[in-house]
């Protein structure tokens, strides 16, 4: 089965490390500069420039221009899909949270002055 192009949706523009890398810098620091994404990433210019790209052919993040620099910032919004995706999977999390917690406080019940 052929593989989607990572341009179809933001699911498959977000599957690659580097560009979570930069959605997770622009959302810590807001709009940066190409400049500041490369030297905080470590990747030459054309390699960030052209995941910036990607994210921006899927709308996830925008570019103005500032003189002579490109300024991204997020477009949050455009996560949503892949926000309301993962969250159908919240019961399953919670509910291995409350078993851990439930074995937690048994262990603790049945054996109180282990910790002495």
């Amino acid at each position: 089965m052929a593989r989607a192009a990572t341009t179809t949706d933001v699911f498959n523009a977000i599957a690659e490390p580097r560009r979570r890398q930069i959605i997770d810098l622009l959302a810590r620091h807001g709009a940066l500069a190409v400049g500041a994404l490369v030297i905080a990433l470590g990747l030459p210019q054309p390699a960030v420039s052209k995941h910036l790209g990607v994210l921006r052919k899927v709308g996830v993040v925008s570019m103005d221009k500032s003189g002579r620099q490109r300024v991204y910032r997020l477009n949050p919004q455009e996560l949503k899909s892949v926000y309301d995706w993962a969250k159908s999977f919240e019961r399953f999390w919670s509910h291995q949270l409350d078993r851990i917690k439930q074995r937690a406080e048994e262990k603790a019940r049945v054996r109180p002055d282990a910790s002495i």
